[in-house]
């Protein structure tokens, strides 16, 4: 199994590094038959304009955008999850997205660059719950490891569709969330040592493959 992390610009080697301690074999890709033979895609945090650019520039916006709606699973962080929105708030004029995950995300919502900050937050990972205890609703009391986030300029997504799942909120604002095969985090786990949304990411592309 092979997991592309697209390599026009951002947190690349972090995300690379990061798949590789969850047990997969990550590669950097740029060109569209890299990604075609990758098993999924991450798409890292850094810029979403510049992603957005460079992704037309190289040919691959609607390339991409054909491979995700056709089922290939994505795992944005911060301007990836940007990438990975059907709706954009505060873009640029004309910007536009891979798309996938029916939610409106909100550019720089928690701040400039001068606002980035980090702190713990519980995330519904593998059964675990927002609230820090772990099993069924209504079931368990055991404590869970809160995850420490990092958020760079970090979007939020203002607003989830039906069949997104959120995985994890801080001070009522949707910082993680799911559908099908596509995965998305408004802060960079890459940059942390605890990699269970890598992990969660593999999962999810070995149960697609």
């Amino acid at each position: 199994m092979v997991i592309g992390v697209l390599a026009l610009q951002g947190d690349v080697r972090e995300h690379v590094r990061a798949l590789d301690d969850a047990g997969a074999t990550a590669r950097p890709v740029r060109r569209l038959a890299e990604i075609e033979s990758a098993d999924g895609l991450v798409i890292p945090g850094g810029e979403s304009t510049t992603l957005w650019k460079l992704a037309t520039a190289f040919d691959l916006l609607d390339p991409v955008r054909k491979l995700i709606a056709d089922g290939m699973p994505a795992f944005g962080s911060c301007a990836g999850l940007i990438m990975l929105a059907d709706r954009l708030r505060d873009g640029v004029a004309g910007q536009q997205t891979f798309g996938g995950i029916d939610m409106t995300a909100r550019r720089n919502a928690f701040g400039r660059q001068v606002d980035s900050f980090e702190r713990d937050v519980f995330l519904r990972l593998d059964g675990d719950r927002t609230d820090g205890t772990a099993g069924a609703e209504g079931v368990g009391t055991e404590e869970v490891t809160p995850f420490h986030a990092v958020f760079i300029r970090a979007p939020w997504v203002e607003q989830a569709g039906e069949e997104v799942t959120v995985l994890g909120e801080d001070n009522g604002r949707i910082i993680a969330v799911r559908q099908g095969p596509l995965l998305a985090t408004a802060f960079h786990p890459e940059l942390t040592p605890d990699r269970r949304i890598h992990e969660l990411f593999v999962k999810m592309v070995k149960g697609t493959s």
